[in-house]
């Protein structure tokens, strides 16, 4: 839990203090707004996961939702409540606010805005003037958020209870929780999906840690609170620089990784590192993270990540026949190295940046192969990389667009691939062309169509290890120029 706010509580207690007021000030409002524009990315792992922002009451949501539309953010928004003929605006203290004359519009009729918005940004055509329109939104918006296509709603009661998506890891709130409803709130957050979410973000902007603490005590008993919630900062930080102390005792430099001659070294490096790996994942979703607070800067973290990368590759390149390894029956947490900023799409705009005739060209080259190998998804296209770069882009002409050229570049390296493996395997093109082109588009492998693409058809004996290689070899070609 963080970014405290104002105590509600002790605020009630002050005479003459408009606590409504002091919420929906409208500098607080767009300093929250930017604070979550400024670090979704990083609570939700460059929006692999999706938020909840629960807000007082529809009037300040209306004020957030005009807020996030003026700013500029690659973010899907959305937001839904519920409204009633004469304008229920209860907020979240149980009381009503009364409407005056010449007072802003319906929030229904904002709503209407709201579904216009939504619309344009999926496609779809809600309505809510028709007959069950309200209902259908709603149902859509709850399909898109299980589907990861929004990144923030926006809700005042609705979704905080009852809902629930293995996508959504962070809620902010911005209202006042208390009990049954503050623990069914923080609980949308925190179904375990894989090492990368083990865990909830609860960003509050009003101070509920006393709250947080009486919900806990009451659901659980009162040393449930140290369990139930994260650690501070301080505390994962000092965790990981113990951690950096037990690794360098074993690999004092990144170098000194390719020096362990026993499969037990490495395999208590695999273990020290993967140590490193589960406390990051947790101090990189925090608004304070800074490597300057660690005991390993970021390059030396990177080169620690490929070296481990390089061994979980060499595990996973095994075959069946070579000698059972220890390193076969440990858990490399894969999804712990995914770096979702490092894609296929910032690797292309790296590319077009690259110009040969400048004097960091080797150095840009080499950053840029350097990143590709930090990325579980992206190594097995290094080779394909480094030779654009060296063959390629320097007989590039200035006029001529790159990722045209490298989308040819990869054609032509896919064909002269298959027709590698023709020749060695004895196949026929076109039918082995077809079984891939099958095996891409359906993910299953197609065993009728490679059968008939041997020119002679294997004996039986010999068929399901053939078919068995065939199968590694296609899938490897398939990723290796998915792009």
């Amino acid at each position: 839990e963080e970014g405290n706010d104002l105590d509600v509580d002790s605020l009630k207690s002050v005479e003459g203090i408009d606590t409504k007021e002091v919420f929906s000030a409208p500098a607080r409002l767009e300093g929250i707004a930017d604070f979550i524009l400024e670090n979704h990315h990083r609570k939700t792992y460059q929006k692999e996961f999706q938020s909840i922002f629960a807000i007082s009451d529809i009037k300040t949501l209306i004020e957030y939702y005009k807020i996030f539309k003026k700013k500029d953010h690659n973010l899907k928004i959305a937001a839904i409540f519920t409204y009633g003929a004469n304008e229920d605006l209860t907020n979240d203290e149980g009381t009503f606010e009364v409407e005056e004359e010449n007072s802003p519009p319906h929030s229904r009729e904002v709503l209407d805005e709201i579904v216009t918005d939504y619309n344009k940004m999926f496609g779809s055509n809600f309505d809510l003037n028709k007959d069950n329109g309200f209902n259908a939104y709603f149902i859509d918006i709850s399909k898109n958020v299980k589907e990861k296509k929004i990144d923030i709603l926006l809700v005042v009661n609705m979704f905080l209870t009852g809902f629930d998506s293995k996508y959504l890891n962070t809620l902010y709130v911005d209202k006042n929780l208390r009990y049954h409803g503050l623990i069914q709130a923080f609980s949308r957050t925190n179904r375990i999906l894989n090492e990368k979410k083990r865990y909830g973000n609860i960003v509050s902007f009003r101070n509920l840690k006393k709250r947080t603490d009486e919900a806990i005590t009451l659901f659980s008993n009162k040393d449930a609170v140290e369990t139930v919630l994260m650690k501070s900062y301080e505390e994962y930080i000092a965790e990981f620089n113990r951690y950096v102390e037990a690794l360098l005792k074993i690999v004092p430099t990144v170098d000194s990784v390719d020096t362990l001659e026993t499969e037990e070294k490495k395999a208590e490096f695999v273990e020290k590192y993967r140590n490193l790996l589960r406390v990051m994942n947790r101090l990189s979703t925090f608004s304070e993270f800074d490597y300057k607070h660690l005991d390993m800067d970021a390059q030396s973290f990177e080169d620690y990540r490929s070296k481990y990368l390089d061994i979980y590759d060499s595990v996973t390149k095994r075959t069946e026949k070579e000698k059972v390894s220890i390193l076969d029956d440990l858990d490399f947490e894969v999804e712990l190295v995914r770096r979702d900023e490092v894609n296929v799409t910032y690797i292309l705009t790296l590319l077009k940046d690259l110009d040969p005739s400048e004097e960091s060209f080797a150095r840009d080259k080499a950053f840029i192969l350097k990143l590709m190998n930090g990325s579980p998804e992206l190594r097995n296209k290094v080779d394909l990389i480094n030779k654009f770069i060296t063959e390629n882009l320097p007989e590039l002409e200035k006029s001529r667009d790159v990722e045209e050229a490298f989308s040819e570049f990869l054609d032509i390296e896919k064909a002269r691939e298959i027709d590698e493996l023709v020749e060695e395997q004895k196949l026929k093109k076109y039918e082995l062309a077809e079984a891939i082109s099958e095996f891409e588009y359906s993910e299953k492998f197609p065993r009728e169509l490679v059968l008939g693409s041997f020119a002679v058809k294997p004996k039986l004996t010999e068929r399901k290890p053939k078919l068995a290689f065939l199968q590694d070899k296609m899938k490897e070609i398939i990723n290796r120029y998915l792009w």
